[in-house]
């Protein structure tokens, strides 16, 4: 990732692309194994995992928060070559801070032992007392055979064909899937395909562990499809709600107005930051001499983010006047995240920690809720309209909610996998569960490329009415299946 940043310095085609490659190669390779590594370390802690990986979802949204409001501010006002080159800085820096410290997790992390690739469940410190027989505990032995690697390439390589197509077939002009199958373009039969292969071996692999696990699997396989559903809908923050913000929006601030602004900026950049500050003091007085030099170099980044945050801030109470750049609302997420995680991970590990499912419905609910309010507030908007000067209250009540029904669904879908699915099987299951938000964030593209007919056809609030009504439905499903995937789980909250 800090090589695709520092591609991306130079500003060319061919660098913008190789960046772009480099960061998906290794956001697919961060991901699964971090989310996996927090799994081993809360193993037969499972009621903690909830809370552990809504923390987690906090220090990632950390720096997702300072990332878009400092880089996206460097490349705004400077130059792009500034924000991509500051965000390599500090990948490197995080890259050696994360190698001094390596030997601080042990043999977290490191390869598995041929000796211990006996399947256990992720609750086993946690039996649960309707499971009596202790010999369901222990699961055979569940390889990759020949079959499923072939399927594993075969639909791998697909779907990469239909990702490398969608944009060389866009930006040269190269189609390499140029076909044509029962009416099908060849993108469209290629990644069908893929699918096909990749939910036969699924199901072919579930169906070769016990029952128990076999259940457990189901139900990851179910919140598998929520999350998607949630992701069409959530990710529209990236698309029609950023465009809503640039055309729909009022941000021209002046006077007493852009004063206000000036200071809410302030505290949302100066708060979120004197607080993980704080954190990671007492993080380094309980670690400084198990590992010095790491916390030496995560110092010295801190002190270069606190020098452009003072910067920024300098620079911005200088102006008379200011619009709210629309990127500026995308912050809102990462900042909420990052002032209700604590919250509600002291919920999860209360006696009023809901069920899965429960979880589930209260996030799709509160996602619809969000966009109820962005239908709320463009009533007023006539159809076809191209801009209008709605108040920011709506678009910032919007993000709030839609990131307390993140923090239902993301965080918690991570501790649940982790939970659920047989060891051996993890660092697999956490690429699919990034494969589902990825389908899902497809599907927002798409749909949030309809805003423009939509609004030309109908209204904005219509448009905004389909992603209220959608996700309630499925928080409705999500409710009614409670008891079946409670009985799908085996005791596992």
């Amino acid at each position: 990732m800090m090589l695709g940043h520092l591609s991306m310095v130079f500003e060319t085609p061919w660098s913008l692309y190789l960046g772009l490659a480099l960061l998906i190669v290794g956001t697919g390779f961060f991901k699964p194994n971090m989310t996996s590594m927090i799994s081993e370390m809360y193993k037969g802690k499972e009621s903690k995992k909830d809370g552990a990986y809504t923390i987690y979802y906090m220090g990632v949204n950390a720096g997702a928060f300072f990332g878009m409001m400092l880089c996206g501010y460097l490349a705004e006002n400077i130059g792009w070559s500034y924000g991509f080159g500051l965000a390599g800085i500090f990948m490197l820096l995080g890259l050696i801070q994360f190698w001094l410290a390596k030997d601080f997790f042990g043999q977290i992390g490191e390869k598995p032992s041929k000796v211990h690739e006996v399947e256990l469940p992720q609750n086993i410190n946690e039996r649960n007392p309707k499971e009596q027989d202790a010999t369901e505990h222990v699961e055979k032995l569940n390889p990759f055979t020949s079959v499923d690697k072939v399927l594993i390439i075969l639909s791998a390589l697909g779907g990469f064909l239909y990702l490398l197509n969608d944009p060389i077939s866009k930006i040269g002009n190269i189609n390499l899937l140029n076909f044509k199958l029962g009416g099908l373009d060849g993108s469209s039969v290629t990644v069908l395909t893929a699918l096909v292969l990749f939910l036969y071996l699924i199901i072919t692999r579930i169906s070769r562990y016990s029952r128990i696990v076999r259940d457990k699997i189901i139900a990851v396989s179910v919140f598998a499809v929520f999350t998607v559903i949630f992701f069409a809908a959530f990710e529209q923050a990236l698309g029609s709600m950023t465009l809503f913000a640039r055309d729909y929006t009022e941000r021209a601030l002046t006077g007493s107005s852009a004063t206000i602004f000036k200071v809410i900026d302030l505290i949302l950049t100066v708060g979120p930051l004197a607080i993980i500050t704080y954190v990671l003091l007492l993080l380094f007085k309980k670690t400084y001499k198990k590992i010095l030099l790491s916390n030496i170099i995560l110092s010295l980044s801190f002190v270069f983010l606190w020098y452009i945050v003072y910067y920024k801030i300098n620079n911005e109470f200088s102006k008379d006047a200011t619009e709210v750049p629309a990127t500026w609302f995308g912050i809102l997420n990462s900042f909420f995240i990052i002032t209700l995680a604590p919250l509600f991970s002291r919920w999860w590990e209360s006696k009023y920690n809901p069920s899965a499912a429960t979880k589930y419905g209260i996030g799709l609910l509160l996602l619809g809720l969000g966009f109820g309010v962005l239908v709320f507030g463009t009533l007023g908007i006539p159809q076809g309209a191209k801009t209008a000067s709605v108040s920011m209250v709506f678009l910032i009540l919007a993000y709030l909610l839609h990131t307390m029904g993140e923090l239902c669904i993301s965080p918690v879908g991570l501790s649940y996998l982790s939970k659920l699915v047989p060891g051996r099987m993890i660092g697999f299951m956490f690429g699919i569960w990034y494969l589902a938000i990825a389908i899902g964030q497809k599907a927002a593209g798409t749909m949030g490329g309809m805003i423009d007919k939509i609004t030309a056809e109908y209204s904005l609030s219509s448009f905004f009415l389909i992603f209220t009504i959608v996700p309630a439905i499925f928080a409705l499903i999500s409710l009614v299946l409670n008891p079946l995937l409670k009985r799908l789980m085996h005791g596992v909250r």
